[in-house]
C-alpha cells in the first residue's frame, strides 16, 4: 500500500472586473487604433503625410473590404 495522500484540488477563481477593466480598455484603444490605420488613414482624416502607411497596410485594408483605389 502507498501513504500518498491525494491533493485538494485547485478551483478557478474568477477574475475581479477591477483587475480586467485595465487591460480591457487597453485591448479596445490598439484595436481602434488599428482599425484607423487599416481603414482611414492615408484618406481624408490622414494624421501622416507620405503614403508609407497606406502600402503598409495596403493588402491588409483590400482582405477586410475597405477601398482604398
Amino acid at each position: 500500500m502507498s501513504d500518498i495522500a491525494m491533493a485538494p484540488e485547485a478551483l478557478p477563481q474568477p477574475i475581479p472586473l477591477r483587475e480586467l477593466l485595465p487591460w480591457l480598455l487597453l485591448a479596445t484603444l490598439l484595436a481602434l487604433i488599428a482599425i484607423y490605420f487599416v481603414g482611414a488613414e492615408q484618406g481624408a482624416t490622414s494624421l501622416i503625410s507620405g503614403t508609407w502607411v497606406h502600402e503598409f497596410v495596403h493588402d491588409g485594408r483590400h482582405m477586410l473590404g475597405f477601398p482604398c483605389h
